[in-house]
């Protein structure tokens, strides 16, 4: 007998369907769309998992925060002035400069970022690790980032002259300077911590009696509207003010036409060609008239301007800690940097100011 088997379905034979060109083409547009969709969350991922200026563009506050510039608007136009020297001129530290050499090379980070990273080491304080998990680039790196651009903006914001002319002082001159209309510095000294040396020498040398502390020092100076003017290097902590002024070079930009403002402690009237307006020593013991009460008072009080630019400088989180000694041959550098961007940072020292010219 017979027997008829079924027959098995050939699992390798499919129907043919018919696809028309237009549903193709509607399909390979829907593709392209998911493609770019997918595109777009890996960059936002990206650019969450690190640092960068495109990550704080959005806020003010963040920009304040990482850079101590007013705005991002602010921080742009900074580096709309330094970025064509900052791609052209920029000799950058790498492990062959130790040796001597130095050479034109880039990092993995965009330049704007590798400033970001610069500031954010100054104004918040960021250890050379936390920078380096930040921005996904090894400590050495972070480290040659830091110093290359220690250097590059001290050496290109130093080339301008920061010392103004007498006229542009007076023309800007503030009407509470009206009393004292031939002002053209306000001066006072500042000191940062430093680690205390081994050597009981150099203690005696950077203790500072005023800080009960191992300290650098320097002198800053701005005009009567707020601008810094006059930067010295850092000295020893136990340099009085008068011999920080005499050798800082500040007596040659002075002439008999002009006056400086100094605190009660400058005993500078040897040394200057020009009038002095210090604060008078008041005790129980001292017989003052009225009207030189008055005047010490009025010069005390203009005087906080010079404190609070000087404040502005301080407040970069980098000069609150103890300075190590392994890194005093790069910290001149890096507090002159300081007090140079305090004139790109901030506005006017008192608001009213914005408004004159």
């Amino acid at each position: 007998m017979e027997v008829t088997l079924p027959l098995e379905h050939d699992s390798s034979v499919t129907p043919t369907t018919s696809v028309t060109p237009s549903e193709l083409a509607e399909e390979n547009e829907k593709l392209k769309q998911k493609v770019q969709e997918l595109q777009q969350q890996i960059e936002t991922l990206q650019l969450q998992s690190r640092f960068g200026v495109e990550r704080l563009a959005g806020s003010d506050e963040d920009i304040r925060f990482y850079t101590r510039f007013a705005s991002y608007q602010h921080f742009q136009a900074f580096w709309q002035l330094v970025e064509s020297a900052a791609n052209t001129k920029m000799v950058r530290v790498t492990s062959a400069s130790a040796a001597g050499a130095t050479q034109h090379r880039s990092t993995k980070l965009a330049p704007i970022d590798e400033l970001l990273l610069f500031l954010m080491h100054l104004s918040v304080g960021l250890s050379l690790r936390d920078l380096a998990n930040r921005f996904g680039i090894h400590r050495t790196t972070v480290s040659r980032i830091i110093t290359t651009w220690t250097h590059f903006l001290y050496y290109l914001l130093g080339s301008i002259r920061l010392w103004l002319p007498k006229e542009v002082v007076q023309a800007h001159l503030p009407p509470e300077f009206s009393t004292y209309a031939d002002t053209q510095v306000v001066l006072d000294c500042t000191e940062i911590f430093c680690q205390t040396p081994s050597s009981l020498v150099l203690q005696s040398e950077v203790f500072s009696n005023y800080k009960s502390h191992t300290t650098f020092k320097a002198m800053i100076g701005i005009a009567p509207h707020g601008p810094i003017t006059f930067v010295s290097p850092l000295y020893a902590g136990s340099m009085s003010d008068r011999e920080i002024f005499r050798i800082s070079g500040i007596t040659k930009l002075l002439t008999a036409d002009m006056a400086i403002m100094v605190d009660k402690g400058f005993l500078v009237d040897g040394l200057v060609p020009c009038k002095v307006y210090r604060p008078a020593f008041l005790s129980k013991k001292t017989q003052m008239s009225k009207q030189d009460v008055e005047q010490t008072q009025s010069i005390a009080r203009l005087r906080v301007h010079v404190e609070r630019c000087i404040r502005r400088v301080k407040e970069n989180k980098l000069f609150e800690k103890v300075i190590p000694l392994c890194v005093c041959g790069s910290i001149d550098q890096l507090f002159s940097v300081a007090c140079f961007l305090v004139n790109y940072q901030n506005g006017p020292l008192v608001k009213a100011w914005a408004t004159q010219q």
